[in-house]
């Protein structure tokens, strides 16, 4: 198993990957493939054992308004049938030592039970536009003060009106797959 940066040639093993990952959702695949087709700064890395795509992590730019805030981590996906072998926790962790990443306030939208084994501590602000009272919105090396609802690159906001520094609400989605976005890690 090897962790690399992800490249353009992973890109088509990334989409099935999250295809996989978020089975009856397109939300995932689109987000992805729209930040790299318009050229967004994304801090990817994918995991390859035996030239196949196991798993998949993503970081792009957080916003209060205008001004890049940190990063969101976005999406976290393993292979389902490889799920529960700690291969997310291992991708997560090589990410987290990348000097990109250190650099950062990270902040991420899943499960606390998950992400507080890693440092992520519960986030009171900023706010989150897609988790109402900020219950799953975490946060890593955040000193945040003052109150202002936290934007997303405009890719998150498929069919929906943006929200925040230029992102914005996601779509509806089924309640179990909007666990699944970062959930589908371990």
């Amino acid at each position: 198993m090897k962790i690399r940066k992800l490249t353009p040639e992973n890109h088509a093993k990334v989409s099935a990957l999250l295809r996989q990952a978020f089975p009856g959702s397109t939300y995932e695949v689109q987000v992805v493939e729209n930040l790299h087709a318009h050229g967004k700064a994304v801090h990817a890395w994918v995991c390859i054992h035996i030239n196949t795509v196991i798993a998949y992590i993503a970081f792009s730019n957080a916003y209060d308004g205008a001004a890049v805030c940190g990063l969101h981590l976005a999406p976290l996906a393993v292979k389902p049938e490889l799920q529960g072998q700690g291969i997310g926790s291992e991708l997560l962790r090589f990410a987290l030592r990348q000097e990109v990443i250190k650099a950062n306030t990270i902040f991420v939208l899943g499960d606390p039970r998950f992400f507080q084994k890693f440092g992520f501590a519960p986030c009171a602000m900023p706010l989150c536009p897609f988790a109402k009272d900020n219950a799953h919105f975490l946060s890593l090396r955040n000193n945040t003060a003052s109150q202002f609802t936290v934007g997303y690159e405009a890719e998150f906001s498929i069919g929906t009106r943006g929200v925040g520094g230029g992102a914005g609400s996601r779509p509806p989605r089924k309640k179990n797959q909007g666990k699944k976005w970062h959930n589908s890690a371990e």
